[in-house]
């Protein structure tokens, strides 16, 4: 099978934003105004990806059509303010974008996240102080430090690198110090997510193995699984058709307060 990539002919038009986190980094965004009555699809990007690049503008355009779309460069990426930790400190610049999405407006608040901003988005789903009512991760890893893949060989001998902070540079990411602590890593905090959780990961994953999907699901308390066949990694293999079913899947969620019970496109 070849790998799913989308690529629209024009982009959503939203208005920037900017808010602060906990810790005092300034993030900037876009927000693609909706209806207050559908869920707010707040969108966490992948490593070195951000609302500039093509992929992340395809995933607002793609949600864009189901509601309104917050999205913000993480810490150390584009416009924002601050340097990377690559996943631990991210959970308070969703903190942030979950808490202005509110304040702007859209009460119900669906968190989507792509690879790293996946493994972001289900941390800040459990130890964040300003929760999503959904939470929905794409290619999330389940734990740190995997190196099963050429690719993340290749991502974990930069962030080790002496030079790791200049050839981040060169990759348009600004890297922070190395953790001198250990985070709890996804999987660790799955069990402790309660409120509707959706993972997707695709077969042709080139980054982390569907078996990271199912080690999520089993640690967590009811998480739904969609495994993609033929599905690339991250924002990179979102298409509109799975845009349109986790958008529908989130909204048969959240209407009324409700459970949906199976999910819409499974």
């Amino acid at each position: 099978m070849t790998r799913s990539s989308p690529a629209p002919k024009t982009h959503v038009v939203g208005s920037g934003l900017q808010c602060v986190t906990d810790d005092d980094v300034t993030l900037s965004g876009v927000h693609v105004p909706g209806p207050t009555d559908r869920p707010a699809f707040v969108l966490g990007h992948g490593f070195t990806h951000g609302i500039a690049k093509p992929a992340t503008r395809a995933a607002i355009d793609a949600f864009a059509e189901h509601g309104a779309v917050v999205a913000v460069d993480f810490r150390g990426h584009g416009q924002s303010a601050g340097r990377s930790s690559v996943g631990r400190d991210e959970v308070l610049d969703l903190d942030a974008v979950v808490r202005w999405t509110r304040a702007a407006g859209y009460p119900t608040v669906a968190v989507v996240g792509f690879s790293l901003g996946a493994a972001v988005a289900l941390r800040q789903s459990a130890l964040g102080t300003d929760r999503p009512d959904v939470v929905v991760a794409v290619s999330a890893p389940s734990r740190w430090y995997v190196r099963e893949s050429v690719p993340m060989r290749r991502l974990h001998w930069l962030l080790e690198h002496p030079l790791a902070v200049q050839m981040g540079a060169a990759l348009g990411v600004r890297l922070g110090e190395p953790w001198s602590d250990l985070p709890r890593s996804p999987i660790e905090v799955a069990g402790d997510i309660d409120i509707p959780l959706l993972l997707v990961h695709g077969t042709q994953d080139d980054y982390f193995t569907p078996a990271h999907a199912i080690a999520l699901q089993d640690a967590s308390r009811d998480g739904q699984l969609w495994i993609e066949p033929g599905m690339g990694h991250g924002e990179s293999g979102l298409t509109p058709e799975l845009a349109d079913r986790i958008a529908a899947w989130t909204g048969a969620w959240t209407v009324a307060g409700q459970s949906a019970g199976s999910p819409p496109g499974a």
